[in-house]
């Protein structure tokens, strides 16, 4: 199952990337697993789990972690930003 991913704000600055595409394993089925199984990559992707309030999207729609991820969905992370 392949899917695009999405980097945002201090998340594509940490990562040194603004997306993705990944051909996930078997059993990565929510975007919280999305999540974890990037994190499992080691720094910097760890930032995915630790950072509080981390928001998602599915197809640009926001949703939980508990969403479910289908093949040639777009799936954006985004941590919290401020502005001014």
């Amino acid at each position: 199952m392949n899917v695009r991913i999405l980097f945002f704000a201090g998340l594509r600055e940490a990562l040194g990337t603004g997306s993705e595409s990944l051909a996930l394993p078997a059993g990565i089925a929510t975007v919280g697993a999305l999540r974890d199984h990037l994190a499992a990559r080691g720094e910097p992707w760890t930032a995915l789990a630790t950072t509080k309030n981390l928001r998602a999207a599915v197809n640009q729609q926001m949703l939980g972690l508990d969403a479910a991820v289908k093949a040639g969905d777009e799936v954006a992370f985004f941590p919290p930003v401020t502005g001014g």
